[in-house]
């Protein structure tokens, strides 16, 4: 059997797989289907100072190979997750790496500081990304200077790995994470969704009550492989790559694009069991290819360049 342990800047993960904010719950959810000690890491729900009850309905829409959604954040607030999530998750036999949102910087400030005291939590990944929500959010992570105040200030809160989510929908993603990586940030983890919108045509009206929202699924892949092998590139620190992934091959061409590890998100309202499988596949992709560690395909793509004969 194939090594497939990765180490994301001191957070060691017993393979690269990992589940994407908001499409995993707390991992609780979806213990009837996976053993959840399986997993390279859970990350949970994106987490704020305070309760959110997210945007009105309705909030999720199916889109041509893929989805809209436009739920905003729901969450019960960091104090409860403490509280009432954290013990009763803080024992599986894998990371539990907490997404954290704010409005301001205050506000992630906070959060971090009340999370770098929880001994079982070892990362924490910085959301300046999400498309749905008025304050905050993306508005934080489509410039330089405000992903770089924004990450300064979580760096200072928080002592342990520090994931930065990225947004695709910037004109140059690399430039961002050199920013990131400039003020700290341990890895970087792209794409979050892209900004797009579904109309009704028959009343006219858009589909989610916000009438944009953010786009996941198989359909943003090609984009999401371009945007990890361009910060790879770019940056010296690990990158993770997510992003309409929806099995094993799909992992595979991502850390071949230069990610460390991945993140399955829409793919688990489909398969709730999909996660363990791109495990065994990539166990079985090492054995088929004698390749003695995982770490060996990361950034692996072979790009031929047919010579040129002189006329």
């Amino acid at each position: 059997m194939g090594d497939l342990k990765v180490n994301i800047k001191g957070l060691s993960l017993k393979n690269p797989v990992m589940t994407a904010s908001g499409t995993f719950g707390y991992g609780e959810e979806f213990s009837d289907f996976i053993d959840l000690n399986r997993l390279g890491g859970i990350i949970v729900k994106g987490t704020t100072i305070n309760h959110r009850e997210g945007n009105p309905y309705p909030r999720m829409v199916e889109t041509p190979s893929g989805m809209l959604n436009a739920v905003g954040l729901q969450n019960k607030g960091v104090n409860y997750f403490i509280e009432h999530i954290y013990p009763r998750i803080k024992n599986l036999d894998t990371e539990i790496i907490v997404n954290v949102s704010g409005a301001k910087i205050e506000d992630y400030v906070a959060v971090c500081e009340m999370l770098d005291g929880l001994d079982k939590i070892h990362a924490i990944e910085l959301n300046i990304s999400c498309p749905n929500v008025k304050q905050g959010g993306m508005a934080f992570g489509t410039t330089c200077a405000g992903a770089s105040q924004v990450v300064k200030a979580a760096r200072n809160a928080f002592g342990k790995t520090l994931i930065v989510k990225l947004s695709p929908n910037v004109t140059d993603i690399a430039e961002i994470a050199r920013a990131v990586e400039a003020e700290g940030a341990d890895s970087v983890s792209l794409v979050n969704t892209f900004l797009g919108m579904a109309i009704d045509i028959e009343t006219r009206r858009p589909y989610l009550s916000t009438v944009t929202g953010g786009l996941s699924g198989p359909c943003i892949r090609p984009i999401a492989v371009r945007m990890v092998y361009q910060v790879a590139h770019s940056v010296k620190i690990p990158v993770i790559g997510l992003g309409g992934i929806m099995n094993g091959r799909d992992a595979i061409e991502f850390m071949l694009a230069g990610a460390t590890a991945v993140q399955v998100g829409t793919a688990n309202f489909i398969d709730p069991s999909v996660t363990v499988k791109i495990i065994d596949y990539m166990e079985e992709y090492l054995q088929r290819h004698n390749i003695s560690s995982i770490r060996e395909i990361i950034g692996g793509m072979n790009i031929c360049r047919k010579e040129i004969e002189p006329n």
